[in-house]
């Protein structure tokens, strides 16, 4: 049985949306913890990419400072923009994402 990637084999369930197989060795066993199951999978494909989006530009940027200041502080508003989104949908908390602002401006400025 297959429903978007979610591919059930006896009592194992595998889900291949975004992210990596996720598994999970114990079916549930109502209609509706099955589907609870595919909806936080899904949920959780969502929130992990918008995380490694957040980890890819500030890495970007922190590498960007070593040798162009000038084209780091331009992609900075990018920056804050995808970490406030991360913020703003829950992934991370919104002190985390002001520490993180905070932490990359001082480092471009400085």
């Amino acid at each position: 049985m297959s429903h978007f990637g979610l591919i059930i084999y006896g009592r194992r369930l595998e889900f291949d949306f975004f992210c990596d197989l996720c598994y999970i060795l114990f079916m549930p066993i109502t209609q509706s913890a099955q589907k609870a199951i595919r909806g936080s999978l899904r949920k959780k494909a969502f929130n992990d990419s918008r995380k490694r989006a957040m980890k890819e530009v500030i890495k970007k940027i922190e590498k960007m400072i070593r040798t162009d200041k000038k084209e780091a502080l331009k992609m900075l508003p990018e920056a804050f923009a995808i970490i406030d989104k991360a913020a703003q949908k829950n992934v991370i908390k919104k002190n985390n994402a002001a520490r993180k602002k905070s932490r990359l401006s001082r480092l471009v400025k400085a």
